[in-house]
C-alpha cells in the first residue's frame, strides 16, 4: 500500500544503513492506523536487504526474495497472543537471536505492539536490549508508546515520524478510495487513515456517524438513547471513543464555555478515554450502566 507519509521515514532509515550508523533497538511509536507495522516490516526489509536503495529495500537480492516468501531464516516477527505478548514468545525469541546469522547478515526481530508486553516479558526481553547480539536490530512498534514501559522505552532509539496532515490524509483518500467528502472528523476514533479508509469500505463508518447522533442526542436530552441502550457488545470501543471525541469537539466550538465547565469537561472526557483503555482487559462489564453513569455525571457537570 502506498503511504506517502512513511516514504521519509524510509529514506532517512536506509540512508543510516548504508552509513552504517544504525543502533541495535528501535521504537517506532506509530499507530497501525496509519501504518506502524507496515512501516516496521518495511524498515526490516530494508535491514536485511544485501543491496538497499535510498527508498529502502532494493526487492530483488536473495534475502528480499526470502522475505517475499515468508521465509527468511533471520527475520522474526513477534505479535500477541491474545490481549498479551507473553514471557514465553520473548524467551523463545531471545534465544534465537543468540544463534548465528544464517544468511551472513543481521538477525532481524519485529515487535508488534510492544505496549502488550507484561511485566514478564518485558523483564524477559530487557537483556537482549542491553547486550544484543552482535548484527541483531529489535524493531518495537507500538500504537501506543506513552503505555510502554520506562525500562523498555528508555533503551530504544526513536523512529521519528511526523503525522500527515488533514489535508494529505484527504488527499490520500481521493487517490485510494475516491472519496472526496471529509470524512477525517473520526480520525481520531478509528486510530488512522488506514482503519479509516476500510471503514469506509464496510459499515463501519455510517456506524460511527450513528454513533455520534445517539450520543449527541442523549447528552442533550439526559437521557440514553434507545440505540445505546441496545448497543452490541462489539461496538462499546467505538462509543466510548465516539463520546470521547464529541467531548474534545465540544471544547473546542464552545468557545463561550467558562474556564471551570472547560476543565470539568476535559477531565470527564479524559475519563472515558482511561475507560476505553480499561475495558480491553476486563471481560463481563455492564455497558448498559456505564453509559448511563456518563451521562449523569455530564448532566451534574452542566448543571454547576
Amino acid at each position: 500500500m502506498d503511504l506517502p507519509w512513511l516514504t521519509p521515514v524510509i529514506g532517512d532509515f536506509s540512508e543510516q544503513l548504508k552509513s552504517q550508523h544504525i543502533g541495535h533497538a528501535y521504537l517506532i511509536g506509530v499507530h497501525n492506523g496509519y501504518g506502524g507495522e507496515l512501516l516496521s516490516i518495511a524498515l526490516a526489509k530494508a535491514a536485511l536487504c544485501q543491496t538497499v536503495t535510498s527508498l529502502g529495500a532494493c526487492g530483488f537480492c536473495k534475502a528480499c526474495q526470502l522475505l517475499e516468501a515468508d521465509n527468511h531464516p533471520d527475520f522474526y516477527h513477534i505479535t500477541a497472543d491474545g490481549n498479551q505478548i507473553k514471557v514465553d514468545q520473548v524467551r523463545e525469541l531471545c534465544q534465537k537471536l543468540t544463534s548465528t546469522s544464517q544468511q551472513g547478515g543481521r538477525r532481524v526481530a519485529v515487535i508488534s505492539n510492544c505496549e502488550k508486553l507484561n511485566q514478564a516479558s518485558a523483564n524477559a526481553l530487557l537483556k537482549t536490549l542491553e547486550e544484543p547480539g552482535k548484527d541483531t536490530l529489535l524493531l518495537l512498534q507500538s500504537d501506543t508508546p506513552s503505555r510502554l514501559m520506562a525500562t523498555i522505552s528508555s533503551r530504544c532509539q526513536r523512529i521519528h515520524f511526523k503525522i500527515p496532515t488533514h489535508e494529505e490524509i484527504k488527499l490520500w483518500l481521493s487517490k485510494s478510495s475516491g472519496i472526496t467528502s471529509d470524512v477525517t472528523w473520526c480520525l481520531p476514533v478509528m486510530g488512522g487513515p488506514l482503519e479509516l479508509a476500510r471503514a469506509l469500505e464496510s459499515e463501519r463508518y455510517s456506524e460511527l456517524l450513528q454513533l455520534r447522533k445517539d450520543w449527541a442526542q442523549s447528552l442533550s436530552s439526559g437521557h440514553l438513547c434507545a440505540s445505546l441502550i441496545n448497543i452490541n457488545e462489539k461496538q462499546v470501543s467505538d462509543a466510548l471513543k465516539v463520546l470521547y471525541l464529541l467531548l474534545r469537539q465540544k471544547l473546542v466550538k464552545q468557545t463561550d464555555l467558562n474556564a471551570l465547565l472547560r476543565a470539568k469537561i476535559t477531565e470527564f472526557s479524559m475519563k472515558v478515554m482511561d475507560t476505553y483503555h480499561r475495558l480491553q482487559l476486563m471481560p463481563n462489564v455492564n455497558y448498559l450502566a456505564l453509559f448511563q453513569s456518563f451521562i449523569l455525571e455530564y448532566n451534574k457537570l452542566s448543571e454547576k
